[in-house]
C-alpha cells in the first residue's frame, strides 16, 4: 500500500449511496441533461467507474464500502450463511461483520455520525451520533424504534417505511403500482435526510437510497427494447427514478451546507437479464456431484413454497414465522442424498455458489479434507467448460484475510449471452439449462429478475481525485483522510491528496479491535427478512 499525504482533519464528509446506479446510465442521462446535480458535481471534482466486490452483491459490497477491506477481512459474504451444524441457511446482520465499520472508527475518534438506511447496519450501533438501519431490519413496513440509536431519534424518522411489494405476482398492473412507490421512497428518504442534516451536530453522514437497485431489478425489460424479455411500455421507469435520485443528492447537499466534502457511490451496476436458466444442482447431479434422494418429499416441499401463489405463500410465513427459515431450508435441501453428495450449491438466483461437503465441517460430509482441493480444482475446470459459465473460482482467489474460510468453496460468474445475464434457479431433477417461459418471465409467478448486477458501479467527488481507476475498497480510507481521522490498516487507498513514495502496508488488521459476538436474528425476525429479501427480488 503505498502512503499519502493527506490528512486536512477539518470540515465534514457527505456519503450518498445510490443502490446500483449504473455508469452508462449515468453518463447517458447526464450527456442528456437530466441528471443535472450529478452532472455539476463530475465538473467540480472527478468522476470515474467503481469496481465492486466479486460477486457484486449487495451486502459484501456495501460492508465493503464501509470498511475498506475485501470480504476475507469482514466476514460478509451474502445475505445469508451456512447455520453451523445444519445444512440450512441464516440470515447475517451487522454483528457479523468481523472489521470495524467508518462510523465506529469517526466515533472512537470523537467524531460525530450520521447514517440513514445503509445495507447490513441491522442490529444499529451505539455510535457518536445516529443511526437508522436498512432494509435488513426485521419489521414489516414501517419501522420502529429498535431500528433507530438512539431510539429517542424516532419521532423524526417514523414517516420511513419500507415498500411493501408483492413480487410473486408480477404484471402490468404491479409494475404500475409500483413506480411511484418507488418515487415517493426516494422523497421520504431525502426529506429525513435533510430534516437530519439541518438538525443534528455532524461530521460525517451516510444516506443510501435502494430505489435505482430495486427500478433496475423489474423495469429493465421495459427500458432495453433490445432485451429478450423486452414488453412494451413504461420504458422511462428507470429514468424517472435515476432523476429524483438526482434531485435527491442536489436537496442533500444543500442541506449539508458548506464547507462539505460530498462522495456519491453505487455499490455495483447493472445490466439486462436473458431467457437462459441455470439449475446448478442439477448440473452436479449430471456430472456425478450430488444425488437426490429417491423419495418425492424434497421434491414436494420444493413446489409447495415455489407454486403456491405469493399473496398466500406471504400469508404463510406471517402466520408461521417461528417454522419458515426452517421450512425454507428444508425446501431447498431436503431431497439431496447428503452422505453421497460431494458437492452442492444454494443456488441463490443472483450470484450461486458451491460449497464442498467437506467431511468434519459439514453435516454427514463425505468428502476427505485432503481431497478438498483436488475437487475444488476439478469442480472449477468442468464448470469453466460448460457455457452458460464464463468464470469459476476458488474462495482463495478472490478473498484474502482470517475468514475466508466462512465464503463458499466456490464462486461462480454466469456468463453473458448477448450482453444478456443468465439467471439461476432452484430446481430437483430436470436440465441443467433451459430457457425461461413466457409466464415465468413476467406473470403469476416471477422467476428471477430481467435486470441483474453488473461489477461496475459510479463514483462522483467533490474534489479532485489523485487517480481515474478506484474500487469499494478505497471509499472508506478516503472518508477516514479526508476528516484527518487515523485508519486500521485497509485494502483500499486514498482518492483525495498526492500519493507519495510507496511502502508496504503492514500486516493487515493488526491495530484493529477484536470482533464482537454475531447475534443471530430470531425465527420471526428472519421470517421478516426474507419476506423483504423475496420483495425485493434476491430470494426465491
Amino acid at each position: 500500500m503505498a502512503a499519502l499525504c493527506y490528512n486536512r482533519g477539518m470540515g465534514r464528509f457527505l456519503l450518498i449511496g445510490l443502490d446500483g446506479a449504473d455508469p452508462a446510465l449515468t453518463e447517458q442521462w447526464m450527456a442528456e441533461g437530466r441528471l443535472p446535480h450529478l452532472a455539476r458535481l463530475r465538473e467540480r471534482g472527478a468522476y470515474m467507474p467503481l469496481r465492486s466486490t466479486r460477486p457484486p452483491a449487495t451486502f459484501p459490497a456495501w460492508t465493503t464500502c464501509v470498511t475498506g477491506v475485501n470480504p476475507g477481512h469482514h466476514g460478509i459474504f451474502d445475505f445469508t450463511e451456512p447455520a453451523p451444524g445444519a445444512h440450512a441457511l441464516r440470515f447475517v446482520n451487522s454483528s457479523y461483520r468481523k472489521a470495524p465499520a467508518l462510523w465506529k472508527i469517526l466515533s472512537d475518534a470523537g467524531r460525530r455520525v450520521g447514517i440513514l438506511g445503509v445495507p447490513a447496519t441491522y442490529p444499529p450501533e451505539k455510535v457518536n451520533g445516529f443511526m437508522v438501519a436498512g432494509f435488513d431490519s426485521p419489521v414489516a413496513t414501517r419501522i420502529d424504534p429498535s431500528f433507530v440509536y438512539p431510539p429517542i431519534l424516532y419521532p423524526e424518522v417514523k414517516e420511513w417505511r419500507f415498500a411493501d411489494f408483492q413480487e410473486d405476482n408480477i404484471g402490468p398492473r404491479w409494475h404500475a403500482r409500483a413506480l411511484p412507490s418507488l418515487l415517493e421512497g426516494v422523497d421520504k428518504k431525502a426529506a429525513i435526510a435533510c430534516k437530519l442534516l439541518r438538525r443534528e451536530p455532524w461530521d460525517f453522514f451516510m444516506a443510501v437510497f435502494g430505489e435505482s437497485d430495486t427500478v433496475a431489478h423489474h423495469f429493465w425489460m421495459f427500458h432495453d427494447p433490445d432485451s429478450p424479455r423486452h414488453r412494451p411500455g413504461m420504458e422511462f421507469a428507470i429514468r424517472a427514478v435515476y432523476q429524483r435520485l438526482d434531485d435527491a443528492v442536489g436537496r442533500l447537499m444543500e442541506a449539508a451546507g458548506d464547507d462539505v466534502t460530498v462522495a456519491v457511490v453505487s455499490d455495483h451496476g447493472f445490466g439486462g437479464a436473458g431467457t437462459g436458466v441455470v439449475h446448478l444442482n442439477n448440473w452436479l447431479a449430471e456430472q456425478g456431484y450430488l444425488r437426490f434422494t429417491p423419495s418425492s418429499g424434497g421434491a414436494l416441499k420444493w413446489l409447495a413454497l415455489t407454486l403456491v401463489p405469493g399473496h398466500w405463500r406471504g400469508v404463510a410465513f406471517r402466520r408461521l414465522r417461528p417454522l419458515a427459515a426452517r421450512a425454507e431450508s428444508r425446501a431447498r435441501f431436503g431431497g439431496i442424498d447428503w452422505p453421497r453428495t460431494q458437492a452442492w450449491s444454494e443456488e441463490l438466483n443472483y450470484f450461486p455458489s458451491i460449497r464442498i461437503n467437506l467431511r468434519g465441517r459439514d453435516p454427514q460430509g463425505c468428502v476427505d479434507p485432503l481431497e478438498y482441493d483436488t475437487v475444488v480444482e476439478e469442480l472449477c475446470a468442468r464448470l469453466e467448460a460448460w457455457p452458460p459459465v464464463a468464470r469459476a473460482w476458488p474462495r482463495a482467489a478472490l478473498y484474502k484475510g482470517p475468514y475466508v474460510e466462512q465464503a463458499p468453496d466456490i464462486i461462480v460468474e454466469l456468463a453473458l449471452e448477448d450482453g444478456y445475464s443468465h439467471s439461476c434457479l432452484r430446481a430437483r431433477g430436470g436440465p441443467s439449462f433451459r430457457r425461461i417461459r413466457p409466464d415465468e418471465a413476467v406473470g403469476g409467478r416471477e422467476r428471477g429478475m430481467n435486470g441483474n448486477h453488473r461489477p461496475m458501479g459510479v463514483l462522483f467527488l467533490s474534489e479532485r481525485a489523485n487517480r481515474t481507476t478506484a474500487s469499494l475498497e478505497d471509499i472508506a480510507p478516503t472518508v477516514l483522510a479526508a476528516l484527518g481521522v487515523p485508519a486500521p490498516e485497509m485494502d483500499g487507498r486514498p482518492l483525495l491528496g498526492d500519493i507519495a513514495a510507496g511502502a508496504d502496508a503492514p500486516d493487515h488488521r493488526a491495530d484493529m479491535p477484536p470482533p464482537g459476538e454475531a447475534q443471530p436474528y430470531s425465527p420471526e425476525e428472519e421470517a421478516r427478512i426474507e419476506k423483504r429479501l423475496r420483495a425485493l427480488g434476491y430470494y426465491e
